[in-house]
């Protein structure tokens, strides 16, 4: 069995249980309307909820929630890098003031929260398998003037607790057209970062695998980590940066020349970018800048980017780009690779 079918079973299986709680979450908004449904968490200023008697998830304004009580548990992130987990309540608020949110961690210790200090919530469980969120995407573009195709399937999967957090992202590409060589691309990218005891600093540890035939590539496996910090973290847009160390070896492709295997070791520079727009649309963007210190001059770049629409439900369009770039690669070797594609978006748990 192939990376991609593995990963694909392996999140269709893990949103089973995720869709299995009960709907017994109370929600009361500004304008007095009260609703009994599923809290499924928060981000980008948005709170995904879903009720019996509605297919697929809701997206409220969170700005315009009023009371929320919820017995399942739930990771609630504060502006400040703050994390908590328990479960929720609004306290009573006096007529004009801001409203707070009270998460109980035990019965003995509760924490109130001002509302718009929270920007994020992540529905988690005492339950291994109920921790997980993700997404699969997939796309196809076809052209009869010359025969060309091309086809692009992605999917990610992440797990969520407290204070620390990991994730998988597979993406994989194929284009052919009549006349030419077919090109593939495979990337599986690892991460896993955990807060430290200053607000908004984390270690992270990364990971990356790729294969690409349009630059020779059999395998590169590229393993780092570091020291990185949110610049912001709002229910508008979320900004970190990450600086460390990292080691890289590549096996090209022999039938082209028989190079055998490069290693290096280089400093690192990631970023990412998200921005949101409540219900509609969201951006993301990363980065990743690794300049050679065993090999002074050498530097490689590759970047991630998506934005997504919603159309209804769990279901977005999206549009991608990809790209990755080397300034002294092997002679006769190509020193990019990029491309973009569009296609849907299938989104479960906290997604």
């Amino acid at each position: 069995m192939n990376i991609p079918t593995v990963i694909l079973s392996t999140a269709l299986l893990i949103a089973t249980p995720l869709l299995a709680r009960e709907k017994t979450d109370v929600l009361v908004m500004k304008n007095g309307d009260r609703m009994t449904c599923q809290v499924k968490g928060l981000s980008g200023g948005v709170l995904y909820v879903s009720f019996d008697y509605i297919d697929g998830t809701a997206s409220v304004q969170w700005s315009k929630v009023a009371h929320l009580e919820s017995n399942q548990l739930f990771i609630v992130t504060k502006g400040d890098g703050t994390v908590y987990t328990g479960r929720l309540n609004t306290p009573e608020t006096p007529a004009g003031q801001p409203v707070k949110i009270e998460v109980v961690e035990t019965p003995e210790h509760e924490v109130v929260i001002d509302r718009t200090q929270i920007v994020k919530m992540a529905e988690t469980s005492d339950r291994f398998w109920q921790r997980f969120n993700g997404e699969i995407s997939s796309g196809i573009i076809y052209s009869k003037g010359n025969q060309s195709t091309q086809y692009n399937v992605a999917s990610g999967v992440a797990y969520v607790r407290e204070r620390w957090n990991a994730a998988a992202n597979f993406s994989s590409s194929l284009s052919s057209s009549t006349g030419t060589n077919v090109s593939t691309r495979n990337d599986l990218q690892l991460g896993a970062s955990r807060l430290l005891r200053w607000d908004n600093y984390f270690y992270a540890g990364l990971g990356n695998f790729l294969q690409s035939s349009t630059q020779g590539i059999r395998v590169q496996t590229t393993l780092g980590g570091g020291i990185g910090r949110y610049f912001k973290n709002t229910n508008n847009a979320t900004i970190s940066v990450l600086g460390g160390l990292a080691w890289q070896s590549t096996v090209y492709d022999p039938s082209i020349a028989p190079l055998g295997q490069q290693n290096l070791g280089a400093a690192v520079i990631a970023a990412e970018v998200k921005l949101f727009k409540f219900s509609k649309t969201n951006l993301n963007v990363s980065a990743v800048l690794l300049p050679a210190l065993s090999q002074p001059g050498r530097v490689h770049f590759n970047t991630n980017a998506a934005y997504y629409v919603k159309l209804f439900s769990n279901l977005k369009w999206n549009v991608s780009f990809y790209g990755n770039w080397d300034n002294q690669p092997p002679a006769n070797f190509s020193g990019s690779d990029y491309g973009s594609s569009s296609g849907l978006s299938w989104t479960f748990g906290n997604r």
